[in-house]
């Protein structure tokens, strides 16, 4: 089966991108071969509209399903219509990610789970925030914040709505990782719009 993974560089042992639509490289991946090609992402600098460009590009490519940390709504609709499914990743290399896609460890994306263009925002306020993220807000930590953001706040990804009780206080804790590599995604991002409009 042919997938895709959003990707941070072109090899196997790349990290795997937490951002769909303006990840710097795709990397289309065999999963029974572990045959890859890797692919820049032809919408990455757009100035709207990439989870759209992304999400069409992905499909034409023949994946059949997409491993990466964040799918927009105008993207999940683009690859729900193309009948791609999305599944979440959110740590490690592509490699890991597709073995644990192999293994049935991912958890498939009932709908988007960032707000519309959430990957132009960039969180850039001077935070002194001491969240630590134990409540199902998860936490941002983004107290005082003077930033620059534009377009809307992500929304967190969907969540089963039972967790047990014992393991509660770890699976958290567990969120909190998350949060804070997709506000480093973000603010990555930001950095690299601001330094090319510059």
């Amino acid at each position: 089966m042919r997938i895709v993974v959003s990707a941070q560089g072109d090899a196997l042992e790349a990290p795997a991108s937490p951002i769909f639509g303006r990840c710097p490289t795709y990397l289309f991946v065999d999963t029974e071969t572990m045959e890859f090609e890797a692919v820049p992402n032809p919408a990455m600098n757009l100035g709207g509209g990439a989870g759209i460009q992304a999400a069409q590009f992905v499909a034409n490519q023949g994946a059949k399903a997409v491993l990466t940390g964040n799918l927009g709504p105008n993207a999940f609709d683009v690859l729900r219509a193309a009948a791609v499914p999305g599944y979440l990743v959110s740590e490690g290399t592509v490699r890991q990610a597709v073995e644990a896609f192999k293994a049935g460890r991912l958890q498939p994306m009932a709908g988007a789970n960032v707000a519309t263009h959430a990957g132009l925002g960039g969180g850039m306020g001077f935070g002194m925030g001491m969240g630590r993220g134990m409540g199902r807000g998860m936490g941002m930590g983004r107290g005082m914040g003077m930033g620059m953001r534009s377009g809307m706040q992500p929304v967190s990804p969907a969540q089963p709505d039972v967790q047990p009780a014992p393991e509660s206080g770890l699976a958290e804790l567990r969120q909190e990782p998350k949060s804070l590599r997709q506000q480093l995604a973000e603010t990555m991002e930001r950095i690299e719009q601001l330094e090319k409009e510059g």
